[in-house]
């Protein structure tokens, strides 16, 4: 058992960075060239689109807003989620801006106690999505040149999201009932007043000045997302390496027998297996497909978007490692 644990953790992350290591060394100009690619991804949509949306939510927390919607939607969170009313800043967050902002601002509410570990764990199950921006603009429009298909993309998306929120209400432990239970009943009367003093409170205890208060969120805002655009590139360059090594092609042959089971199309492989890896290659990919259903492409582009990619994934395990999530 040990020497898996050990095979894992050890030995396989040092075997990869070998592989990548070596590979941009035989391959430089295509190394570069996915890098690039990355790059232009973050710098074209990704920076421009989530960094406003970054920087107002650092606000909206400073000057207390998620804490008086905190209590206000406290009674409606808490039997749909199970978690707290802040979570709604999180969700509407998470659904107007897409990933990884979910992550971002679950990580915050932990920091500040706003949630308990379990919640937190609980709203970040469900709270980081894909954008609508995305899913009409970007898949629906210019991927699959089929802008009446976005709609559906995205009922499915927050749908299947929602449907996991209400499943994952369950998912708990025994102290955390007992503090739930205590919560149901602190919900009375006057709760528009007790929005207005927690919004009161906030703002007392973060005295920062306004002007400091935008410095730092625009600091915190792009320092994160250099992070994210740091996974971008080393993921596009991954599967740049696994293609030119034929590693893609190893892999896919499986991969199109599983289709076939399922009745789909065994020529997505290629595009389902850089899905699994990065979620625009993916999408991108299964557009470009020819002679092939635009039903069964809407399965596969929604499939990947609701894994959402090892790069998102990547972005938010590196975001909520600071905490106990």
């Amino acid at each position: 058992m040990l020497a898996k644990k050990q095979l894992i953790s050890f030995y396989l992350p040092a075997i990869l960075a070998v592989f990548l290591t070596v590979g941009m060394i035989f391959f430089p100009k295509e190394a570069f060239e996915a890098s690039l690619s990355g790059l232009a991804i973050w710098w074209n949509i990704v920076f421009p689109a989530l960094l406003p949306f970054f920087v107002f939510s650092q606000l909206l927390i400073g000057l207390g807003v998620v804490h008086f919607l905190g209590v206000l939607l406290e009674p409606i969170m808490r039997p749909l989620f199970n978690v707290p009313g802040a979570g709604s800043f999180v969700l509407a967050m998470g659904l107007a801006s897409g990933y990884p902002i979910g992550a971002v601002l679950t990580t915050q509410l932990r920091e500040q106690n706003l949630c308990s570990k379990v919640e937190a764990e609980r709203l970040l199950s469900f709270t980081n999505t894909a954008d609508p921006l995305f899913m009409f603009g970007a898949v629906a429009v210019g991927m699959l040149h089929a802008p009446h298909t976005g709609m559906i993309i995205a009922i499915a998306h927050y749908a299947s999201s929602l449907t996991l929120g209400i499943i994952m209400r369950f998912y708990r432990n025994k102290a955390e009932g007992k503090q739930n239970k205590k919560i149901q009943r602190s919900i009375k009367p006057g709760i528009l007043r007790r929005a207005l003093e927690a919004l009161a409170h906030a703002r007392q205890k973060d005295s920062r000045p306004f002007g400091k208060m935008l410095g730092e969120a625009i600091i915190q805002s792009v320092n994160t997302l250099l992070l994210v655009g740091g996974f971008i590139m080393l993921f596009s360059v991954i599967l740049t390496m696994m293609d030119l090594s034929g590693i893609i092609t190893l892999i896919a042959t499986p991969v199109s027998r599983l289709l076939g089971l399922l009745g789909m199309d065994p020529s997505f492989s290629p595009s389902l297996i850089r899905g699994i890896f990065e979620l625009d290659l993916g999408c991108q990919m299964t557009g470009t497909l020819k002679g092939v259903a635009l039903g069964e492409k809407l399965v596969i582009v929604s499939a990947i978007i609701a894994w959402s990619g090892l790069s998102v994934l990547a972005q938010v395990a590196s975001i909520v490692s600071s905490t106990d999530i």
